[in-house]
């Protein structure tokens, strides 16, 4: 019996820890008000504000300064002292929730088959109860772009909120932008190794340049059939014609995915052709031609500042100092992490990086809360500590931008105030209690 009661015991206690992250429940809706005080608050704008408060009242900001007076009473109030607060971080390109597990098909639902998918929104395939999700609350991501990909026009994106029950709970800015997957202009396969690979290999049949300009032109006549059916009242709903509206109305911006300047030459013909809101993602090579964008009013979303620069004879840190080039030139860009390994996770670590190369703390702060809001159009809503603005707020021990100080202790997400547990602390837990380390 004392074998059979050992055994069942063992079983609940590995079930627990494999499943202890669906005990992390999201917050209650925030209701009254809410003091945080004595802390330095980073406002995302580029102000800061030494021994500050916030008053947050129903998930709101109400009032940020030195001197707002807390009542007396039962009142809830954090102290902050010694502490920095921050705006949530945002994510501003992903595929969270989309996709779990790279090498397991089944938790992977963020491409469909074909090349032409307007109408596709990815919010109905968001996945609240992703394991990844809270891995980035920790680092003080709250909020996140989730965008299909494809092999050319993919879909629609939305803004998520990351404490949720389900996709319409998480839903913070629906349908916010349509994705375009730039095919590459270069006129050799391969990329970097190409004109290598090259020489072994036999030429193909047809002009890869030719090719990827023909796609384009597909897309091109799709819009320009689009713009005909929205212009007139159509007797029937066409759904992939009907998707476009948003873009032809400006409540919806043309991201499109591609890192050549021969591409983002391409955008601009978007926006001269069609008048279209648009940003880039990827964006490597911009700094080249950060004027231009700045004439033609081209966001920039730049995926990966860990990496080698994309031509071989470019400064080896080239990718580190683009954020500069670009905020010179007057470019709204924002800062993204792409890299597969880390899903996201190092977002701030990445805008440090530019900080040490040409940004100040608060431009580089700007880059991954406001100017990231700015982009996927919710900056009226979140991305500043300001009166009005839903208080999505985090709070760290040390500087957010440093991996060796940076410590979230508390976060905010529309004023509710969220547990900061995931899967890698549990699993940091569990192998020290196993070798006994103190």
């Amino acid at each position: 019996m004392k074998k059979i009661l050992l055994l069942v015991n063992t079983i609940l206690l590995v079930a627990g820890v494999s499943n202890a992250q669906e005990t992390v429940y999201p917050a209650k809706t925030a209701k009254g008000a809410y003091f945080i005080k004595n802390g330095t608050v980073h406002v995302g704008n580029g102000a800061v504000i030494e021994n500050a408060t916030i008053k947050i009242n129903n998930g709101k900001i109400e009032e940020v300064g030195n001197n707002i007076v807390i009542p007396q009473g039962d009142v809830q109030v954090l102290d902050a002292s010694g502490k920095h607060i921050y705006p949530g971080l945002i994510l501003p390109a992903s595929t969270l929730g989309l996709q779990e597990i790279s090498g397991v098909r089944a938790t992977t639902d963020f491409n469909e088959i074909g090349e032409m998918n307007p109408s596709i929104r990815s919010i109905s395939a968001y996945n609240a109860d992703s394991k990844i999700t809270n891995t980035l609350r920790s680092n003080g991501i709250l909020l996140a772009h989730t965008a299909p990909v494809g092999a050319l026009l993919a879909g629609q994106s939305s803004v998520v909120q990351l404490d949720a029950w389900h996709w319409e709970d998480a839903a913070y800015k629906m349908d916010n932008g349509m994705h375009l997957y730039l095919p590459s202009l270069l006129g050799r396969p391969g990329g970097r190794l190409g004109a290598l690979f090259a020489q072994f290999m036999p030429q193909a049949p047809t002009d890869p340049l030719k090719g990827a300009l023909d796609r384009i032109e597909i897309v091109k006549n799709y819009f320009r059939e689009a713009k005909v059916y929205i212009e007139n009242t159509p007797k029937e709903v066409n759904l992939k014609l009907e998707a476009a509206r948003s873009l032809f109305e400006k409540k919806q911006k043309l991201f499109l995915h591609g890192s050549q300047v021969k591409q983002m030459l391409l955008a601009i013909d978007f926006v001269k052709e069609f008048g279209f809101d648009v940003v880039i993602v990827g964006g490597s090579e911009s700094w080249q031609i950060a004027n231009l964008l700045k004439l033609h009013n081209i966001s920039v979303v730049l995926s990966q500042m860990h990496d080698l620069p994309t031509l071989d004879d470019d400064d080896v840190d080239m990718p580190y100092k683009a954020p500069a080039v670009l905020q010179k030139a007057g470019v709204l860009f924002c800062i993204n992490d792409d890299d597969p390994q880390n899903r996201g996770r190092n977002l701030a670590f990445n805008a440090g990086t530019a900080a040490a190369y040409g940004l100040t703390k608060e431009e580089a702060l700007s880059a991954i809360t406001l100017n990231a809001a700015k982009i996927l159009g919710a900056d009226q809503m979140t991305g500043s500590i300001e009166k009005g603005k839903d208080a999505n707020i985090i709070i760290s021990t040390g500087d957010i931008l440093d991996m060796h100080t940076s410590i979230v202790e508390h976060a905010f997400i529309q004023g509710r105030k969220i547990v900061l547990d995931d899967k890698h602390k549990q699993l940091y837990e569990r192998y020290k209690y196993k070798y006994a380390i103190k």
